[in-house]
């Protein structure tokens, strides 16, 4: 018997999904799909254009980059505007999990994003991050115009949305989705439970 699959989910638009990115690989016992998804369309996605006021909107920033200095990460720097539309992106991410470059290339995007402070409604920074791991401007181009690489990213956000996915990022073990960054460990250590049960 097998045990149970793991899979994280993520949105390059959001700067939880990136804290989590940074630590995924080495939390999670196992290899796990890097799955994109657009979070706009997940049921409970948090709205980063949705604070009551500026200093609601301070305050989550300065929980976060405060998030990230615990977490020894560079110092975040927010992309202007923030929030961006993530969506031409993420269809670029959905053409790099095709080609198995989910990971590198996501890497590379977040840290476009959160610790250069680039809006990745840009292509020129999302076109440096595809060449950080060696895909070619090309494709990527035609790859994030092409309504099958579109159709394919709405099918994986209904996939997730199906499996109760609600926010990213989020970590899929077996049947039980874990939501957060701060969640990565309980997802840790539910999967080598499940690991063991299966022995």
């Amino acid at each position: 018997m097998s045990s149970a699959p793991l899979s994280f989910y993520f949105d390059l638009g959001s700067p939880l999904a990136y804290l989590a990115a940074e630590r995924v690989l080495h939390v999670l016992p196992g290899p796990a799909p890097w799955c994109p998804v657009l979070a706009s369309e997940l049921e409970g996605a948090e709205r980063f254009d949705a604070f009551r006021c500026r200093e609601e909107e301070q305050v989550f920033r300065t929980e976060v980059a405060a998030r990230g200095q615990e977490l020894g990460l560079q110092p975040l720097r927010w992309p202007d505007p923030f929030p961006f539309d993530s969506e031409p992106a993420m269809r670029v991410a959905t053409y790099a999990a095709s080609i198995g470059r989910a990971v590198p290339f996501a890497q590379a995007a977040f840290r476009q994003a959160f610790a250069g402070g680039h809006n990745l409604a840009d292509s020129d920074y999302v076109l440096i991050a595809a060449a950080a791991c060696e895909m070619h401007p090309a494709a990527v181009l035609s790859a994030g115009r092409q309504a099958s690489v579109r159709r394919s990213l709405e099918q994986a956000t209904a996939r997730a949305a199906e499996l109760g996915v609600r926010d990213v990022p989020a970590v899929v073990v077996g049947d039980r989705v874990f939501h957060g960054e701060r969640s990565l460990e309980h997802a840790a250590e539910h999967a080598r439970g499940q690991e063991l049960a299966a022995r």
